[in-house]
């Protein structure tokens, strides 16, 4: 058992000096470690919102817009059906959660139901007097529009601040109808509040100049603020536009901020569907303005000089670089499927963070010190070997959370605290085995043998149970609970293969040099 072929100790070797590269830049400043050259580890433990500070924001999904859409769309769905089937009908519209239609003749009505009731199987179709339809919408059905909406509005929330750039964000559900932000670090946080405030749902329409500005909009348009001009009080101008949608911003599949003739301007790609649809749109309005309207607001009304048809264009504005790069941020990340109303914010100083850091060190250190003083005066010579692998352990935990880029919390750091305890228990279990075999009369090196022999079952159980408890912690936790969890699995593991690998290695060269005549222990 105290031998080690020669692939053992490359292993030993290797993992020790991975803990060494990848831990090494945790000791310089950020900036000069993400100067160092490549091919060289710089990366440095990412860390959570209660460390470095940032916005904490909590966020709620307006399911009863998104309900709204849904009777609305149906509205229109069964004002479409009944003029196909060329029924009669009146009092078309909204009722609660239902959609509510009147028949006006009584030998229409039976054909009339039959085509709507499977219109849309959330709202199956109940009848009243006097040839009334009623589409009124399930609660399954409405619970599973909200679920839908909200875990939508999530997706499309981590795209949005996957594109600022900020590590390691916390985005989760918390209740029925809200959303948890955690953002570390940041220090714009009005940037990030006006991405996730705006619902960025775009679509092009055809511009109708032939009505005076301030007169009543025609059946099929209506007028909408246009953003770029402003009227004599500072309000913006509005813009006549048809109500039909050209194209939709579903179709599109990528954007892009980049100048032209020295301004920011945004480029815009749709996909096969959608570069179709706009290549006829173009075709058919030449010489005309397509609005490109926003979240209920035109941004650009620019002339079509000819037909597009290869998918792509530019929208022009009165932009900035900043400005230009949240348009294409919110393009690219897609719409909102309701609007997002910020319930909390709270602001965590750096400050704070730097006091839980300096508490967390001292904590670490108190404890690395107070445990290597116990190893060595209990066990003397093979204490040593323990502290060595203890220090080991700790720079292999720093090693891992920089290489996986995990966040550290200060939950995390009383991982560390509690690993640094657990760390010698397999030592301990190893060196009270030796001691009991010596005590039964064993030489040295059966002694030892036997102690890792015997001793290694016993360890293996302790820490993969432990193992699983973490793991449980971090599929079912959230947040600071998973931070624990990371760093507690690490630990683990860790001290698993110091305690089992480094410490073994570390007592057979020194049996085979010392030829000792007693055990330490």
């Amino acid at each position: 058992m105290l031998h080690f072929a020669n692939w053992k100790i490359s292993i030993i070797l290797g993992v020790c000096l991975f803990g060494l590269a990848f831990a090494f830049p945790n000791l310089l400043d950020r900036e000069t470690a993400g100067s160092l050259p490549d091919g060289i580890p710089h990366k440095q433990i990412s860390l959570g919102l209660d460390l470095q500070g940032g916005s904490h924001l909590l966020l709620e999904v307006d399911v009863k817009s998104v309900l709204r859409e849904r009777l609305t769309s149906l509205v229109d769905t069964v004002r479409t059906t009944l003029r196909k089937d060329r029924v009669g009908y009146k009092g078309l519209g909204v009722e609660g959660h239902a959609v509510v239609v009147t028949i006006r003749k009584a030998e229409q009505f039976d054909a009339a139901f039959q085509s709507l009731r499977s219109l849309d199987q959330g709202a199956p179709g109940s009848t009243g007097d006097n040839g009334l339809i009623r589409l009124e919408l399930t609660e399954q059905a409405i619970q599973e529009r909200i679920k839908s909406a909200v875990d939508q509005s999530i997706e499309i929330v981590r795209r949005r601040i996957d594109e600022t750039g900020v590590r390691e964000p916390t985005i989760q559900r918390q209740g029925e109808d809200r959303i948890l932000i955690q953002l570390p670090g940041v220090d714009d946080p009005e940037r990030i509040k006006r991405l996730l405030g705006k619902t960025a749902k775009m679509s092009f329409h055809i511009v109708n100049d032939n009505v005076a500005p301030g007169s009543r909009a025609p059946a099929g348009s209506h007028w909408l603020p246009h953003v770029e001009y402003k009227d004599a009080a500072g309000a913006p101008q509005k813009i006549l536009v048809n109500k039909r949608v050209m194209v939709s911003g579903e179709n599109l599949i990528d954007s892009q901020p980049t100048f032209e003739n020295g301004r920011p301007v945004v480029s815009f790609r749709f996909d096969s569907f959608g570069a179709k649809k706009f290549g006829d749109a173009t075709k058919r309005n030449v010489n005309r303005r397509m609005a490109i309207v926003l979240d209920g607001k035109v941004i650009s009304a620019p002339r079509i000089n000819e037909p597009i048809l290869g998918g792509s264009g530019i929208i022009t504005g009165q932009y900035t670089t900043q400005s230009a790069q949240d348009l294409s941020l919110l393009l690219r990340a897609g719409a909102l499927p309701a609007p997002l109303t910020i319930l909390e914010e709270r602001t965590v100083g750096p400050g704070l963070g730097h006091d839980s850091i300096s508490a967390g060190k001292i904590a670490s250190i108190v404890g690395l010190v107070g445990v290597m003083i116990f190893m060595v005066a209990t066990y003397r010579t093979f204490g040593v070997f323990a502290d060595v692998a203890l220090v080991a352990n700790m720079v292999l935990i720093i090693a891992s959370l920089s290489a996986l880029q995990a966040t550290l919390t200060l939950p995390g750091i009383a991982g560390i605290v509690l690993t640094i305890g657990m760390a010698v228990d397999a030592n301990v279990l190893v060196f009270e085995r030796i001691r009991e075999e010596s005590a039964a009369g064993r030489g040295i090196v059966s002694a030892i043998e036997a102690g890792y022999s015997r001793a290694i079952t016993t360890i293996v159980d302790a820490n993969v149970t432990t193992l699983i408890a973490a793991l449980l912690l971090y599929e079912f936790g959230s947040g600071p609970v998973r931070g624990f969890a990371v760093t507690l699995a690490v630990g683990v593991a860790s001290s698993l293969f110091t305690a089992t690998m480094l410490t073994r290695y570390l007592v057979s060269i020194w049996v085979k040099r010392k030829r000792p005549k007693e055990l330490p222990v």
